[in-house]
This record gives C-alpha cells, structure tokens and sequence, in this order.
C-alpha cells in the first residue's frame, strides 16, 4: 500500500551518509626526487647500452661478406678516393727574399746654377740619353767663349814667336846676332806652346761643364719621386740628388738559404747548370716570375748560418717591383717516374703514416707507407702503395678496418652499393643486393 504524503513526512529522518576523507598526495619534493631518479637511471641505460647495439650493426658489416650481417637500412660509407699516380715531382730549396734592382742611380747635378726646367714626370720610364733636366747653362757658355778667345790669341802669339824664331835662324848663320837670343826666342816658342795646350784644355772644360747643365739619364729605368723642383739653385756638393732611377727589366731577387743546403747548388754551378728559381708572393699562392741564378755571395752569415744568392728575372710585366717582399723557390732536381698521391690521403698519427687503402672487393684497409718529398699537393710515396692503387681521400673520419665503401674517384664512373651500376648506396637497394647475395 502506498504511503501517503504525511506518513512520509511524519517518518523519522535518514541518517547522514559520512564522507570518506580524501587521499592525501605526496609532496611536491618527493615528485621530483623519483622524476631526477628516473632520469638518471634512463641517461645510464643509455650510455651503457645504446653505443653497443650501434657498433654491432657497423662491425657487422665488413665481416659477413656482400652485405651479410648488416642492420636493415644500413648503408656503405661514401668516400672520395684518389688513384697513386706515376709521375715526377721537383725538389724545392726554398728562401725569404727582397726585389733588388741590378742597377739604382741617384742623379745629382755635376754643377752648380740654377734648376731651369725639369723635362720628365714622376713615375715615368726613361731610356739611358733621354734628357731629365737642365741646369742654366749661360755661365758655362760665357766661360766657353773666354776659353776660346784665350785660346785664339795665345794661337796667335806662338805663330809670331815661331816666325821670329825662323828669322833669327837666318841671321845666326850670318853672324849677325848672338847665339843667345836665339836660345831666348826657342824657349818663347815652348812657352805659348804651352800656353795653347793650357787654353785648349779650359776650352774642353767649358764645353764639358755646358754638357753637364743638361743631365741626361745614365740608364734605361723607372724615375721616381722629383726631389728638387725648378727654380731652385743646386750645387755639386749637394748630399740629395734630383732625381732616383732604378732599373726593373731585368730585375733580381736576393734571398737566403741555410748552409746546409748549399753542396747542390755548388754542384749543379760548377757543372754549367742553370738553377731555375721561382718568385711567388707573400703568401705563397701566386707565382710572380720565373728566373735563374745568377750568382751566390762570397761569405756566410756566421749569426744565422746562411748564405745569400742572387736569381735573375725578366720583368716586362713588372709584377716584381724593388724591394717588394717575395718567396723564393729554387729547383735544384727533379725525380721521374715515382709514384706520388694527394696530400689529404696521407694520414698521420703517433704510430707512423698511413693511407686507407681500397682493395678489390671494396673493403678498406689501413696501410702503412714512406713518404719522400712533398711538392704542392703532391706527396712522393716510396713505399706502401704502387701506382693505380687506391686510396680514400675525403671521408676516412667515418671508417673502420675492413669497412666496405662506396668510392667515387674524380674522372670516373663512381662504384656504389654491392657491385652494381645503378648506384647501390641506399637502404632499398643494398637491401635487394644482400638478398639476392643471400640466395
């Protein structure tokens, strides 16, 4: 039977539900004492076990033949090789050295006057005659035209006397003067001789001081800076010059090499040989001229222990400028038919020199060599390696012992993947290669 609204409301009260408490939660320092911990525990596991399992899929390579214990997706190395070559290579001796020129004049006045006019321009190149400047010659011709009117009049003293001299001669052999005034008129005629070539020698000297009021250059060469300007009065005692030439075609270069190096060079001179020497710039990157030696100084330095030589060099395009500094290289021989390799091919550690060689089937290998002499970006290689073998040039910071790599060689068809033409080298197709191997 339903209850009625009143005995529902008439009806004691339920009793109130009690509410659980609620769970407390840890504290915030606990949180992250386990999260540091978990880190940590993750960066050991890590350390300790992903390496391993990396090194395995790279060993596992090399060692199980065409692909066979390679990881899935693992590819051969990609390196740039080089191919041992026989060729030659030349033996350098090598020096610090300064543009000197041969010749270097500075052109002073042989008088004294005044700078009347300056007939060249700074920087210019004159040839040996050409005429740079001019001195006020008037006093020296004035001087001149004493010298010879001196000269006329004592020329015509000493005819007289000899016409005198002729005429006491006759009147001697008449007896009609004394011997002695013969003798007189003699020594009168030696005087203006005399006289004549005392004039005749001021005369000389005044044309060669007129000469020297016009100065003309001693040698074919550049003319630089003007030191004295027109108008001003120049004497012959003067302690600066006018003008400098300096000669740069042909020009030389002195530089020195150590005392040890010298027998060769003796040698090849005293068989006649002409020593070609190389002049290149300050930093060694662009080669300047081409030259010979001409000739090495007497004496070594005691201080240093080295000698100084002199190599000559044709300038016409004048990239050899005086006291420009310059590298010397000088070619004292030259070794045909060695075998030689780039430079970045040869690898060095505490052990020796070595190269990364590249067999047949591929695989590399470390191999020790003998270097001789090196020459630009080429290394002589004495033994170790012979010609057309090859060796990885770029590339070896990835390698390992019996690594099987995919080797591109400059000027050929690259050789990728296991052997085949159509490259190899992605995970796809070294796949298909170790499958097929694998059948």
């Amino acid at each position: 039977m339903p209850q009625t609204p009143s005995a529902l409301q008439t009806s004691p009260a339920a009793p109130p539900k009690e509410v659980p408490p609620k769970p407390t939660r840890p504290s915030s320092s606990r949180r992250w004492l386990w999260l540091v911990v978990l880190l940590a525990l993750g960066a050991v596991a890590y350390y300790y076990y992903w390496p391993k399992s990396g090194a395995g899929q790279e060993t596992a390579a090399p060692t199980g033949g065409k692909g066979k214990g390679r990881g899935k997706g693992f590819a051969n190395p990609n390196v740039i090789g080089a191919r041992a070559q026989k060729g030659n290579i030349g033996v350098y001796i090598s020096g610090l050295g300064a543009v000197t020129p041969i010749y270097t004049v500075t052109v002073k006045s042989r008088v004294d006057g005044q700078l009347m006019n300056v007939m060249f321009k700074e920087g210019q190149l004159v040839h040996q005659g050409d005429l740079l400047v001019e001195i006020d010659p008037r006093p020296y011709q004035v001087a001149l035209d004493q010298a010879e009117g001196q000269l006329a009049r004592d020329e015509a003293l000493l005819k007289n006397s000899r016409v005198d001299l002729e005429r006491y001669k006759i009147l001697l052999s008449q007896q009609a003067i004394p011997q002695q005034q013969l003798a007189t008129q003699e020594a009168l005629v030696g005087q203006y001789e005399g006289t004549i070539k005392t004039d005749e020698a001021n005369v000389e000297s005044a044309k060669l001081n007129l000469v020297y009021a016009h100065i003309t250059a001693p040698i074919t060469g550049l003319i630089g800076l003007r030191l004295v300007d027109p108008g001003n009065i120049v004497h012959a005692t003067d302690t600066n010059g006018l003008l400098v030439i300096t000669q740069l075609d042909p020009i030389s270069v002195i530089f020195t090499t150590a005392e040890d190096q010298l027998p060769p060079v003796l040698e090849k001179l005293h068989a006649g040989q002409k020593l070609v020497v190389e002049a290149w710039d300050r930093e060694v990157k662009n080669k300047l001229a081409v030259g010979y030696l001409q000739t090495i100084d007497n004496e070594i330095d005691p201080t240093t222990g080295t000698l100084r030589l002199r190599a000559v060099f044709d300038n016409k395009d004048g990239k050899l400028f005086p006291s420009q500094f310059v590298n010397a290289r000088m070619l004292v021989e030259e070794k045909r038919g060695i075998t030689v390799l780039p430079n970045a091919a040869i690898q060095r550690n505490s052990l020796g020199t070595y190269v990364w060689l590249v067999k047949p089937d591929r695989t590399v290998t470390l191999r020790a060599v003998t270097t001789g002499t090196t020459e630009g970006d080429q290394t002589q290689v004495t033994s170790g390696v012979e010609p057309g073998d090859v060796v990885v040039m770029v590339g070896v910071d990835k390698l390992q012992d019996g690594n099987r790599v995919n080797v591109q060689i400059a000027g050929e068809t690259p050789q990728n993947g296991d052997g085949d033409s159509n490259g190899g080298g992605n995970s796809k197709g070294g796949g298909r290669g170790r499958k097929k191997g694998s059948t």
